[in-house]
């Protein structure tokens, strides 16, 4: 298996690696992989969102549930596909609220690594799933993986957290929010984005508040 993490990440992490539940998840994953069973991403996909995004690179923190589980979906950022695959529901819904909150259209595909690169962490709070069984690695150590990461990022000021939905806002519970700024709304599927997750104007917040803390802000 092909794992890696990108170096300012395993760094701060190394503690979690000797930890006796990442040991135990290590070795469910690997096992979940040699299987045969179809699991997602791909083993060089699992901590894509850090290797695109290292640590010092951060600027907006946004986060998701469960990698998408079915074929050529998931591809280790949360809410992000890779063409040619049809663009998700919530996805598109992300697209319409940065065209009515910017005026612009975003990118026309699913992919949002170009968000990734520019300093978006884009968490799932599990990492890995079996096809077509939603939130089938849940509970075996992943949260509290993603939990050191988001405590991790929370040591720097000045961080912009999306959190959509009850779910990301309890993940992120303990960030400091006269440090950094804090979004919530409800989540963009469609069974919620109606109720205040459209008009929410978030991604216009977020670079406002990165320009007035001296950084760029991200194009959406």
């Amino acid at each position: 298996m092909n794992v890696k993490i990108e170096k300012s990440w395993k760094d701060a992490l190394a503690a979690e690696f000797d930890k006796d539940y990442f040991i135990k998840l290590t070795d469910f994953v690997r096992g979940e992989y040699l299987s045969g069973k179809a699991i997602y991403p791909a083993p060089v996909n699992i901590f894509n969102a850090f290797n695109l995004c290292p640590l010092d690179k951060v600027k907006v923190v946004i986060i998701g549930q469960d990698p998408y589980h079915e074929p050529g979906q998931a591809h280790g950022l949360c809410f992000s596909v890779l063409p040619p695959t049809k663009i998700p529901p919530s996805l598109i819904n992300i697209y319409k609220e940065i065209q009515n909150d910017l005026g612009h259209p975003s990118v026309t595909n699913g992919d949002l690594t170009a968000w990734a690169e520019q300093g978006v962490l884009l968490l799932n709070a599990t990492l890995t799933v079996q096809a077509h069984i939603a939130a089938s690695h849940a509970g075996k150590g992943w949260e509290q993986f993603t939990d050191a990461v988001i405590r991790t990022v929370a040591m720097q000021d000045n961080i912009v957290y999306m959190l959509w939905g009850s779910y990301a806002q309890r993940k992120a519970e303990f960030v400091n929010p006269g440090k950094n700024l804090i979004l919530k709304s409800v989540h963009p599927s469609p069974l919620s984005a109606s109720r205040g997750f459209f008009g929410n104007h978030h991604f216009s917040l977020a670079n406002r508040y990165l320009i007035e803390h001296g950084k760029a802000p991200i194009n959406w």
